[in-house]
C-alpha cells in the first residue's frame, strides 16, 4: 500500500490536548529543554570594547632552514617531525599515521 508522506498526520494525542493547554505548555518550558535557535546558534557576548579601528602588527619570518611545510595538512613543522618526502612533498607525522 502506497504512503502518502505530504499527508498531515493525527494521533489520538493530538486531538486531546487543547489550545489552553498548548498555550501553557509554551509559557512553561521543561526543565533541560532549549530554544532550537539558541542550541543551534549560541550567541557570545563580547567585552563592550569597539575593536574595529585596532591594526595588528605581525612580523612574517621566512622558511627556517629546519622547517618544511606539510603537503597534507599545510602546517609549517620542524624537521624532525618529516615521515616521508613522497612525490607531491613533505609529510609529516600525523598525516602519516
Amino acid at each position: 500500500m502506497a504512503t502518502d508522506y505530504d499527508a498531515p498526520r493525527k494521533s489520538e494525542d493530538d486531538s486531546n490536548e487543547s489550545i489552553e493547554a498548548l498555550k501553557a505548555a509554551r509559557n512553561n518550558p521543561q526543565p533541560g529543554s532549549a530554544d532550537s535557535e539558541d542550541s543551534d546558534n549560541p550567541g557570545f557576548e563580547l567585552g563592550g570594547a569597539d575593536l574595529s579601528n585596532v591594526e595588528l602588527d605581525v612580523v612574517v619570518l621566512p622558511p627556517q632552514e629546519d622547517e618544511f611545510t606539510c603537503m597534507n595538512c599545510f602546517l609549517v613543522k620542524h624537521r624532525s617531525q618529516l615521515a616521508e618526502e613522497g612525490p607531491n612533498g613533505p609529510i609529516c607525522k600525523d598525516c602519516a599515521a
